[in-house]
C-alpha cells in the first residue's frame, strides 16, 4: 500500500471561459477527497511581435508593460470574484475558506507550456483542466492545450468535459 500515490497539490488550469464550473467542481471534489490544496492557474497569451510593434508606435514600452501588469491584476480579481460567486451559489453557505485554494496565478505564455511548467514548479500531483472551450461544426473536440498537456505531462491529468 506504500506505492499508492498521494495527491497533495492539484493544479486547476482555467481559461475563464463560459463553461468552467464543471471543471472547478471536479478540482474541488478531488481536493476534498484527497485533502489536497488547489493552485488555480490562468494563462494569458502574450502580445505577438507584430501587435507589440504596432502599439509601440503609439506608446512607450514602459506603458505597454504597465498595461500588461494591470491586465494580469484584473484577471486575478476576476478569478477571485468567480470563486466567491461559486461559493455563494454552490457551497451551501460555506465561504471561500471552505475551498482548499492555496493560490491564484496568472502568467503570460503558451497555455500548454505554462501549465506544464506550473505543474513542475508547484509539484502538482494532478492537473485538472477543461476539455475545450470551443465546438467545431457543432461537436465537442479536445482543445489543443488539453491534448498537448495530456501528451507531455508527467503527472496524472483529469480532462473534464465542459461544453
Amino acid at each position: 500500500m506504500n506505492n499508492i500515490p498521494q495527491i497533495k497539490t492539484i493544479l486547476y488550469a482555467t481559461d475563464l471561459g463560459k463553461f468552467t464550473r464543471p471543471v472547478f467542481r471536479q478540482a474541488i471534489a478531488h481536493a476534498n477527497v484527497h485533502k489536497a490544496k488547489i493552485i488555480m492557474l490562468n494563462v494569458v497569451e502574450p502580445l505577438t511581435e507584430t501587435a507589440r510593434a504596432i502599439i509601440a508606435g503609439y506608446m512607450p514600452e514602459t506603458a505597454i508593460e504597465e498595461i500588461q501588469k494591470d491586465g494580469m491584476k484584473n484577471i486575478i480579481a476576476t478569478m477571485k470574484e468567480r470563486v466567491k460567486k461559486f461559493c455563494d451559489e454552490e457551497c451551501d453557505g460555506a465561504g471561500w475558506e471552505q475551498i482548499p485554494l492555496q493560490d491564484i496565478i496568472v502568467v503570460a505564455g503558451r497555455p500548454s507550456e505554462e501549465i506544464l511548467l506550473a505543474a513542475e514548479k508547484y509539484n502538482a500531483d494532478m492537473i485538472v483542466m477543461g476539455q475545450s472551450s470551443k465546438k467545431v461544426m457543432g461537436s465537442k473536440v479536445m482543445g489543443s492545450s488539453a491534448r498537448r498537456v495530456a501528451r507531455l505531462t508527467k503527472v496524472p491529468i483529469l480532462i473534464v468535459p465542459n461544453i
